[in-house]
């Protein structure tokens, strides 16, 4: 029955959540590099107040981001409108959308492992840096991120299957069209609604499985990093 049920599953939904989270983890990581960096050496009084908006996403619901979000970019809103009038495009119920909204919800689980990741480097391995004439530019890339590798796996790891599993803030900014804008977890949605759960199971236990495989991954990395690290000490 559940070989069955498999075969006439549309699979669409997965690869449109995987390239929305591939496309929105190159996004973020692109950003959150110089952002961390920042933060992690910044002694500026403003910091708190830096990390607390970086942070946001994580305790504010999904709903909220997802309504100002679409409040944003919406038609009737002057950006929206700008990027309408002007280039023809449309900011919400598209892919598009989807992009922009998941940038915003999964900042922080990009930008809080690098910055932890920064922020554990010896200060005279930075300093020595300095000290050889090379600039905050190199320094950033040629010592700080090759020295975080673990921080580095785990952000990118979890920003992308923190965005394969988004639900509310995809189904407020972009609905559910097909090829466009029905991810894998609004499709369990509507199964859920019509009441088909034999399909939500295997939906929701290739997520399940998925989500497994990408922490293992991560922990697998981090360990064998370590024992790197530790046989070299």
């Amino acid at each position: 029955m559940m070989l069955e049920i498999f075969k006439t599953l549309e699979f669409a939904p997965f690869l449109l959540s995987f390239k929305l989270a591939g496309i929105t983890t190159a996004i973020l990581l692109s950003i959150s590099i110089f952002l961390a960096w920042g933060l992690s050496q910044s002694t500026s009084k403003m910091k708190p107040i830096l990390e607390s908006i970086t942070a946001l996403p994580i305790v504010l619901p999904p709903s909220v981001i997802g309504f100002y979000v679409l409040f944003t970019l919406s038609h009737n809103s002057p950006l929206g409108a700008f990027f309408y009038e002007y280039f023809g495009i449309k900011m919400v119920f598209n892919f598009t959308g989807l992009v922009i909204a998941s940038c915003f919800y999964s900042l922080p689980f990009m930008v809080q492992p690098l910055q932890s990741g920064f922020e554990s480097l010896p200060k005279n391995m930075l300093e020595a840096s300095y000290i050889a004439g090379k600039s905050k530019f190199v320094t950033l890339f040629k010592v700080a991120l090759p020295n975080i590798k673990p921080s580095l796996m785990t952000a990118i790891v979890i920003t992308f299957a923190h965005t394969v599993g988004e639900f509310g803030v995809v189904l407020m900014v972009g609905g559910s069209i097909p090829g466009q804008t029905k991810t894998a977890a609004v499709s369990i949605y509507e199964m859920v609604e019509i009441m088909n759960y034999k399909a939500a199971h295997v939906y929701s236990g290739i997520m399940v499985l998925i989500s497994f495989l990408v922490l293992l991954l991560v922990y697998i990395f981090n360990r064998k990093q370590k024992h790197r690290l530790g046989g070299i000490s």
